[in-house]
């Protein structure tokens, strides 16, 4: 059964110019693009995002990364979806990824880390519906699903 999740190239990523290598990781592992955009992030929509940190020491400063620069929304689909993106993506922080992942290739900071992906399949639903509107995704066949798995 297919799952969808949500990735974010924080704006670090874009700053960098990492948005084709990152998608291409995620492309090539077998997962489907079902939505993509590029947003500035306002305040509102960033607090929403990280609601589950609100309080905590660093909340202010998530929010400021988070709207800082153009960040690229996307939901990918596939089998296990969240786990296999969360595995692609490495360690919150960088510096203890190990290599072979996003934020162990990319990445040294806890907080600039490149990439944001759904713990959870329920969190999936509601970080896609915060980010997206049913008509910004788009369902298709791939033409390799049969090879993918």
């Amino acid at each position: 059964m297919s799952q969808q999740t949500l990735i974010l190239l924080k704006p670090d990523a874009v700053q960098r110019r990492l948005v084709g290598e990152l998608l291409t990781r995620f492309e090539r592992k077998g997962l489907r693009l079902a939505g993509l955009k590029l947003v500035q992030a306002p305040r509102e929509l960033a607090e929403k995002h990280y609601a589950v940190h609100k309080g905590k020491p660093f909340y202010e400063s998530l929010l400021s990364f988070l709207t800082s620069g153009p960040t690229v929304a996307m939901v990918l689909e596939g089998r296990e979806a969240v786990a296999v993106c969360r595995n692609l993506m490495g360690l919150t922080d960088g510096a203890k990824s190990i290599p072979g992942t996003i934020r162990g290739d990319y990445a040294i900071s806890v907080q600039n880390n490149l990439v944001h992906g759904s713990d959870s399949p329920e969190n999936a639903t509601t970080e896609i519906g915060l980010w997206f509107t049913p008509a910004e995704l788009v369902k298709f066949d791939i033409v390799d699903a049969k090879w993918v798995g």
